[in-house]
């Protein structure tokens, strides 16, 4: 979790801090998404790649995650996503100051705060907010559980994480500009939680009418919407190929081949009646 937040949150700061002369907002992109391709191969094997509370409770809900392991997963997911903030926080500390001038903010030309967490723009209400985190987090879902699915189309297992990495990019790229794509509560509420520690104050969640909650629960409600519009529009229209279908259509292939060999050996014995009857 650490690694993706890492790399994203590096590349937002150098962003910001050099007035975007050392990046662009699709620079910010492409760095979060190769994040999420690394911490992927790097837990894969050991949590199956669980970056996003969000997708760990689709998951759960969808009976492919025992559900004792979502508190875990998601504070592991939050502590992660909070020292990776840390860290960068630490190596952009001088950027930081030099272009808050020392001040620590959430508004204005000089605020920091998004290097961290996200922000809605000025022109989002709440209600709009929530939407567009629902829509964000139920697309990624709707991408993510075709991977595995082997009735369809599966993909290759060793590239999934870049399969998703691209997907998060496409998302990241399109649904960026209302809220910043959160798209996951631990990838926000961990750097916000490092913010008011770190001396932006109570401003980080009181701002914006108290937006803070919309990152935290839309996501939450669009992984599950969206698992489930999986299942209604696709998984549950898929033809299940079970082992007696499969021993059915040998079956009826081998009774074809019979068929036809003993038609032919047939042929073959009355030609040669023939045949001997003439002479």
């Amino acid at each position: 979790k650490s690694k993706y937040i890492l790399s994203m949150k590096i590349k937002k700061s150098q962003v910001k801090t050099s007035r975007e002369t050392k990046g662009q907002f699709l620079s910010v992109n492409m760095a979060f998404s190769v994040g999420v391709m690394s911490a992927m191969y790097l837990t894969k094997g050991i949590t199956g790649a669980h970056l996003n509370p969000a997708v760990t409770l689709s998951f759960c809900v969808l009976g492919q995650v025992p559900w004792g392991r979502l508190v875990p997963y998601s504070l592991s997911q939050l502590l992660g996503a909070y020292l990776a903030s840390g860290l960068v926080y630490l190596v952009y500390y001088d950027a930081i100051m030099e272009f808050s001038g020392g001040v620590l903010t959430v508004y204005g030309p000089n605020e920091t705060a998004s290097i961290f967490a996200t922000y809605p723009s000025e022109y989002m209400t709440l209600s709009r907010s929530f939407l567009d985190q629902v829509v964000g987090t139920g697309m990624l879902m709707l991408c993510i559980l075709c991977l595995n699915e082997e009735r369809n189309t599966p993909a290759p297992t060793k590239l999934i994480p870049p399969i998703v990495a691209t997907i998060v990019l496409g998302i990241s790229m399109s649904m960026s500009a209302n809220c910043g794509a959160a798209i996951n509560p631990a990838r926000d509420l961990g750097p916000r939680l490092f913010t008011l520690t770190a001396g932006w104050g109570t401003e980080v969640f009181t701002c914006y009418n108290y937006w803070f909650w919309v990152p935290l629960v839309a996501p939450l409600i669009g992984g599950v919407i969206g698992s489930f519009m999986y299942l209604i529009f696709i998984h549950w229209h898929l033809l299940e190929e079970t082992k007696t279908d499969i021993d059915a259509i040998k079956m009826l292939f081998t009774f074809i081949y019979e068929i036809y060999l003993v038609n032919y050996i047939t042929e073959l014995y009355v030609l040669f009646m023939r045949k001997h009857s003439d002479n």
